[in-house]
């Protein structure tokens, strides 16, 4: 049986090139020959080993390499670049043996010589081996052929050269970005990852930029397009890239990447290859040193912005980031009419330097009849605000914002506008607009000098017009945009002494200085404390069977029982009732309005209505004259609403909001004495109470907020509007005494 070993030679050599393996070439030709001829079990002289090249060319380089191989006793066979090598190897030597082959071994970089194994007369025992880097063998050819892969580094003894890479991100970032690149995070750590990989065993990896810094970066994006900026450190240390923080500005930068790269040519843990990314010309002496040392230094660069002299250093070799990494241009996200996408139209739209240029831009021209601006000066506005790093950072960014649609050139000489109608510029303009309006709105109304933090979020998160795709998703959501509009000074961020603990600081926003506040309400005449009765409405117009809140009517209640009588009698109903009367008492209260609308408020109790016990309650209410029910003029609509108000001066009324009251004066006395609050210590305090129902009232009506991970315990909402009305005109209040609750 004739046995037969094929090496690929100007595929493996560029492979061992690519991954920077040192081979010694005769070594490699005797080796692969000795191991060929004991896999196959035959003496060295019946093999016949085959070496495949273009041949012309390597006389040229390398003279020596023809002889290397002839006195291993290979036959050379000479291969053009647009041969059909397994057609060309069949045709000159397995057509013509008669001979079945019982050992085949092909020595390949890639599955260029697979084909062959089909072409030749393998005898039935054949064994068919693959020595390579990578395996090519399919299932399919292992199922048919029986082919084996064996790694060449092993068979050989080849050790891959040590890599450090070190990655001047600050340097690469703003090129890739004046090359009109997006500077796509995911991207560039795969691409970087991957080909330092290919140059051998990688044991370091390093990028070095201003992390952090405001405005020291461009935009820094994800593969969705989202901008990532804040999260950059955290990505590259996922993928083991160590992110090292430099001060800003280039001597900064280039002295500690320097220091570093050399001192660490000269410890135990040096490797053979450094890498370093940078178009950076100051680094050519560092490069000289590392290369003087007997290392192989290699710069990664970007088209345009690599140093000429570390592009013409005969002592390096260069590699262009464009060349092994999949990028996109700004002027194709424009054109395939994919900018919403890119800037936060997709899952969730986050604060962005694109977001910088609308506030800034908005700020420039406002209370100016014109809506344009020069260049020059939204550059300048965008420095001193620290959206960016210099004036460089700041053309780069414009340039980008023309780019995507968000910016629009009014003539030649400088002139810009925003594109009113493009997704970034709306989204920005809603959300600073809400922000800023719920701020200066609460600070003008309530006459306080700030807002507290996690107020603002709560009211952020129930705020209407922020209920859109993309937008108020969570409160890190709302945390994002409110410290965005802090740096972008649209708010003042600062930390104030807690009214009850003035040694722990609290978060607080407030307006800058100067900015005028929405003028407060009017002050009205007060309200009488009975509304004028309305037109009268019967059951079925408050309550249509194919209305609003309808449903099938259950047996009518007693209306002429007193609320204890209906509190034994009608337990649900009862409950509702306070429901009722509590709800609509802290919706009108606190927005200062004469109405709440019905359906809304049934939406807000439906968990609790069993049956028709919300129907019966009002419908026992309008009995005894507590509430009155009518159809109201909406502001916000051309149509008239059906709503539900508290008449304050009725008994049963006052009744319910005293025991509310009581309540909450229970809640804080625990409050005060920093007793974690739960059901069972309202109870050690005052058992004679129905602390369920009042615990669900007081937790529905957001006074009251349950504990993560504490079932069973809650937390008070100390500075809510109802608690903090009973506590101005309840300190002191004796809970000891039952008398004090009604």
């Amino acid at each position: 049986m004739a046995a037969y070993l094929i090496v690929d030679l100007d595929r493996l050599l560029k492979l061992f090139n690519d991954r920077s393996f040192p081979v010694d070439l005769q070594e490699m030709a005797v080796a692969l020959r000795g191991r060929a001829a004991l896999a196959a079990g035959v003496p060295s002289e019946q093999l016949r080993a085959i070496v495949v090249a273009n041949w012309p060319l390597h006389r040229e380089q390398q003279p020596r390499l023809e002889q290397i191989f002839r006195s291993a006793r290979y036959d050379l066979f000479e291969a053009r670049p647009t041969t059909k090598l397994p057609d060309a190897l069949h045709k000159n030597y397995f057509a013509k043996d008669p001979e079945a082959v019982g050992e085949l071994i092909l020595v390949t970089a890639d599955g260029s010589l697979m084909p062959l194994i089909k072409k030749v007369k393998l005898s039935r025992f054949a064994r068919v081996r693959v020595w390579g880097l990578d395996n090519p063998i399919t299932p399919k050819d292992e199922e048919e052929f029986g082919a084996i892969f064996q790694d060449l580094s092993d068979l050989l003894g080849i050790q891959s050269r040590d890599v450090a890479l070190y990655i001047d991100f600050e340097n690469i970032a703003i090129s890739l970005t004046q090359a009109q690149f997006l500077v796509n995070m995911d991207r560039l750590i795969a691409s970087f990852v991957r080909q330092a990989q290919a140059h051998g065993h990688v044991i370091k990896m390093a990028a070095y930029a201003p992390w952090g810094n405001r405005g020291a970066l461009p935009p820094l994006l994800d593969s969705g397009g989202q901008d990532i900026t804040g999260e950059a450190q955290a990505r590259l240390a996922y993928a083991n890239i160590d992110p090292v923080y430099h001060l800003p500005g280039k001597n900064s930068a280039d002295m500690k990447i320097a220091s570093d790269v050399l001192t660490h040519s000269t410890s135990a843990e040096a490797a053979d290859v450094y890498i370093l990314a940078t178009g950076d010309r100051d680094f050519n002496e560092v490069l000289n040193t590392l290369t003087a040392r007997g290392k192989t230094v290699i710069v990664w660069g970007v088209h345009g912005a690599l140093s000429r002299q570390l592009s013409q250093n005969p002592g390096l070799s260069v590699e262009y980031i464009e060349e092994f990494t999949n990028l996109e241009t700004y002027a194709s996200r424009s054109g395939a009419n994919s900018s919403d996408e890119l800037i936060g139209g997709g899952e969730v739209f986050t604060p962005s330097q694109w977001s910088s240029v609308v506030i800034q831009f908005d700020r420039l021209t406002a209370g100016h009849g014109t809506r344009t601006v020069s260049d020059k000066r939204l550059i300048e506005q965008l420095v001193e605000v620290n959206a960016v790093a210099s004036e460089q950072r700041g053309e780069d960014l414009l340039v980008q914002s023309e780019a995507l649609g968000v910016l629009k050139a009014v003539d030649n000489t400088g002139k810009l506008s925003l594109n009113d109608s493009h997704p970034v510029v709306e989204k920005t303009r809603l959300i600073r607009d809400r922000i800023a309006l719920r701020v200066g709105n609460t600070l003008s109304t309530r006459g306080w000098h700030y807002v507290n933090y996690g107020f603002l979020l709560k009211g952020l998160a129930m705020d209407r017009e922020l209920e859109r795709p993309g937008l108020n998703r969570d409160d890190q959501w709302r945390s994002h945009w409110i410290d965005f509009l802090v740096r972008e000074n649209v708010l003042v961020r600062e930390l104030t002494p807690h009214h009850l603990n003035p040694e722990d600081l609290v978060p607080v926003i407030r307006m800058p200085n100067g900015t005028p506040l929405p003028p407060p309400e009017p002050e009205e005449e007060p309200a009488p404390l009975r509304a004028p009765q309305p037109p009268s409405m019967t059951m079925e117009q408050i309550f249509p069977l194919d209305g609003e809140i309808a449903g099938q009517r259950l047996r009518p209640i007693q209306l002429d029982l007193t609320l204890s009588g209906l509190t034994g009698q009608y337990p649900g109903t009862a409950a509702m009732l306070r429901r009722i009367i509590v709800s609509v008492e802290q919706f009108t209260s606190y927005r200062k309005f004469e109405w709440c609308p019905l359906g809304s408020l049934h939406n807000r109790l439906r968990p609790y209505d069993t049956g028709m016990t919300f129907q019966s309650a009002v419908e026992y209410l309008i009995f005894h004259n507590a509430v009155i029910v009518s159809e109201y003029a909406n502001p916000q609509s051309n149509y008239n609403t059906k709503g539900i108000s508290l008449v304050l001066d009725s008994a049963m009324v006052r009744d319910v909001l005293a025991e509310r009251d009581a309540f909450i004066r229970l809640l804080l006395t625990l409050y005060r004495k920093e007793v974690l609050i739960s059901i069972q210590a309202a109870r050690d305090v005052l058992a004679s109470w129905d602390h369920d129902l009042w615990f669900s009232i007081m937790e529905r009506e957001n006074v009251l907020n349950a504990l993560n991970g504490r079932p069973g315990f809650y937390s008070l909402f100390r500075t809510h509007h109802t608690v903090v009305q009973v506590a101005a005109v309840s300190e002191g209040a004796d809970l000891s005494n039952p008398d004090a609750q009604r």
